[in-house]
């Protein structure tokens, strides 16, 4: 019987070797056979066959894992998934390529930026994910607020917070630039770049999308110093002389709190009397101030934040705040 069962070993081990589907020599007859005889035999013999039978078929799964591998190996074949044709395809002569351009929120936001560059102020891109103090804590959010909630929120399993405003920036512009400030110079900077927020998507709304925040601080800041600022803004980017108004209202990090409207400007169809919502601002909160170790009895500043796909929208008539994720190339190509 061992010499059976040495046969038989190679036998299969060498239809292994040349298989392209190994793992069917374990169906073979040989095998098969070997397994049925070993009822016949007499008690005695039945031990050292049986276990003859177990170091076989060890052997043969060693041999295919092997030969598997192999194969594996073999049918690995490079493709370059960025051409515009697959394996089974000739070739093409001339390539159907075409010039790339940039996505229109990038190059209305390099023109926002650009304006308020110009006027003096430092950018900083903002964060895409960081911790409930600066999203909240620092900007004089109490605990008990609903934007901390997480119907309103996104949060990680760990805690932390996809930013959903770029305000998440502002206590470390503050802190970073208190020592210019103490020293007689003033603080000016924005911060820009993508917000996440639990919303339901429509023509109007998306849970993510561009914000620009701006922060200025020294011992003379005021109200009418930040409206200035923000028309001086406004009318660069719409390429026009524009009117402006304002009305109260409630921010945790300002105070006072204000919504910013501009007469919507012709170049877009507007009218005498036409307004447009535009942004939130107001002058920081003294607790804000205090935060960063900034004394608000010494020095005052404002902020305000708005989104940048409203501008653009407004600016080209885009009637669908969703056509600018969805990677539409008919859309994008208007901008190329």
């Amino acid at each position: 019987m061992t010499h059976d069962i040495e046969a038989i070993r190679r036998e299969l081990l060498g239809r292994i070797e040349v298989s392209d589907t190994p793992r069917d020599v374990l169906r073979a007859a040989e095998l098969r056979d070997a397994y049925s005889s070993l009822g016949s035999l007499a008690a005695e013999e039945r031990g050292a066959f049986g276990k003859s039978l177990n170091e076989l078929k060890n052997a043969l799964e060693a041999a295919i894992e092997a030969r598997e591998a192999s194969l594996e190996d073999a049918d690995v074949e490079a493709i370059d998934v960025t051409a515009p044709w697959d394996v089974n395809s000739t070739r093409p002569a001339l390539l159907p390529t075409s010039a790339g351009s940039k996505h229109p929120l990038t190059t209305e936001l390099e023109v926002v930026v650009d304006i308020f560059t110009r006027m003096g102020f430092e950018a900083i891109e903002s964060r895409q994910i960081d911790d409930d103090f600066h999203m909240f804590g620092a900007l004089n959010f109490p605990e008990n607020h609903p934007a901390r909630d997480g119907y309103d929120t996104f949060r990680t399993e760990e805690g932390f917070i996809p930013p959903a405003h770029t305000s998440t920036m502002q206590h470390r512009i503050l802190k970073d630039g208190k020592a210019a400030l103490e020293a007689g110079g003033h603080i000016a900077a924005i911060s820009y770049g993508r917000v996440f927020r639990n919303e339901d998507v429509d023509a109007t709304h998306e849970h993510t999308f561009y914000q620009v925040e701006g922060v200025y601080v020294s011992k003379t800041a005021s109200l009418a110093e930040m409206l200035g600022t923000l028309r001086s803004f406004f009318e660069a980017y719409y390429g026009q002389a524009l009117k402006i108004k304002t009305q109260p209202a409630y921010f945790p990090f300002v105070e006072p709190g204000l919504e910013f409207a501009i007469e919507k400007p012709a170049s877009i169809g507007g009218k005498p009397g036409e307004w447009l919502e535009m942004l939130g601002c107001g002058m920081i909160h003294p607790n804000v101030l205090k935060e960063a170790g900034i004394d608000p009895t010494q020095y005052s500043g404002f902020a305000w934040g708005g989104g940048v796909e409203r501008l653009v929208m407004l600016k080209y008539a885009i009637e669908d705040l969703r056509y600018f994720e969805s990677g539409n190339l008919k859309f994008l190509r208007k901008f190329a």
